[in-house]
């Protein structure tokens, strides 16, 4: 329904049940085994509510409390691990095909992302920090139907310019859209493949710039928030983990 014939509410509906579901197990995650098991795993849980904020947060933490910089520095990147599962998660839910087509993308940033994070929470595990708890609540019901909302505009922006400039358009709407959130560029993409507008193919690309500028956000938060040692050991996890993403989809085109 819509303009283009770019929203469906049901499936809307049932990505924003999704990620209020994940929100609220990675909260519980954080809640149980944060104090216990540090800033690594608090890190991890705390992506699957936000990769972006919580790379923000590790970096205060790191700038208030030096010693705790090894922690916090795996905890941001063991958060994309977070950001990883969530898109193949929400493009299973949206488009099967879709996430098949970016299996290997996914399976190559994921890996990144676990080893970068492994190496800094072995060096964590050396160190004796505090890690604090999660509070606040387990997800807010406003910041899903915002989340609604945004999404929905995305799709008919996606689709206006996919109908106006092609594939091109597709890839600027997604890269625009990744700034802010990556998940919800990979859904507005995986929706026009569920409708048929655009190949599963054709997704990789654009799907693969949100990424990729929602990690220049990253950058600049880690940079902005934690100081220069903390930025300095963050960014180049970030930009590994973006660089196996493209690297695996540029191994699975010439594959095939």
């Amino acid at each position: 329904m819509g303009p283009y014939g770019a929203l469906n509410p049901h499936s809307i509906w049932v990505i924003v049940v999704l990620i209020m579901a994940i929100s609220a197990a990675g909260y519980v995650a954080v809640r149980l085994l944060g104090a216990r098991f540090g800033l690594p795993i608090a890190g991890l849980a705390s992506g699957f509510i936000s990769s972006t904020a919580t790379i923000a947060a590790m970096g205060a933490r790191a700038a208030k409390t030096k010693e705790a910089t090894g922690a916090a520095v795996a905890g941001a990147v063991l958060s994309t691990i977070a950001t990883i599962v969530q898109m193949a998660l929400v493009l299973a839910t949206t488009s099967m095909a879709t996430l098949l087509s970016l299996a290997v993308p996914l399976i190559c940033a994921g890996l990144a992302a676990a080893v970068y994070g492994t190496a800094f929470t072995v060096l964590a595990l050396r160190q004796r920090t505090e890690a604090g708890v999660q509070s606040g609540r387990a997800f807010n019901l406003s910041t899903a139907f915002l989340f609604a909302l945004t999404l929905s505009i995305i799709l008919v922006a996606c689709a206006a310019l996919q109908d106006q400039f092609g594939e091109k358009g597709a890839i600027l709407a997604a890269a625009i859209a990744g700034f802010a959130d990556t998940h919800s560029a990979a859904i507005s993409v995986a929706s026009l493949v569920a409708s048929g507008k655009v190949t599963a193919p054709d997704a990789i690309l654009p799907i693969l710039a949100g990424l990729s500028t929602n990690t220049i956000s990253k950058i600049l938060l880690a940079a902005a928030n934690g100081g220069r040692s903390f930025a300095l050991r963050v960014i180049p996890g970030l930009i590994m983990v973006a660089f196996a993403a493209w690297a695996g989809a540029f191994y699975g085109l010439a594959a095939g």
